[in-house]
């Protein structure tokens, strides 16, 4: 695992965060990045027809045990960001119908301001690398 994973977390920690990122959520102070940038996240969500409603009840639906690991964000602009990392296994159907049972890579970043919290879902889609799960 790289050297730029955090870990060092207790699932208290984690479940603290989770709260967080849930009721940002709920009050629909999120956003899911789509830009240029993020044409694999697009690429997921129109594959799997993951769109507003469906997307809102998986990142409700994140467990502790979903949590891999945290890093900054490597943006010099926002290096004092931390960028959490979940992977949900998800049932999913394709354009086709067939059913897929995905590990899906859900990378967040929870901006907490004191007046108001807001997330950003900078990534969305199918797992493309190797990790660990911190609490499984």
């Amino acid at each position: 695992m790289s050297e730029h994973y955090n870990t060092d977390y207790t699932r208290e920690q984690i479940e603290e965060i989770l709260n967080k990122i849930k009721a940002c959520i709920q009050e629909n102070k999120y956003i899911v990045a789509l830009n240029d940038k993020r044409q694999e996240n697009r690429n997921f969500i129109e594959k799997y027809n993951v769109y507003s409603t469906k997307l809102k009840a998986i990142l409700l639906n994140l467990t502790t045990e979903d949590f891999c690991y945290s890093l900054n964000n490597l943006n010099p602009q926002y290096s004092d960001e931390i960028l959490y990392v979940f992977v949900p296994i998800l049932t999913l159907y394709d354009e086709s119908g067939l059913e897929n049972n995905l590990a899906t890579y859900i990378k967040i970043n929870l901006i907490e301001k004191s007046n108001s919290d807001l997330l950003i879902v900078i990534s969305f889609h199918k797992l493309n690398k190797k990790v660990k799960y911190l609490f499984k």
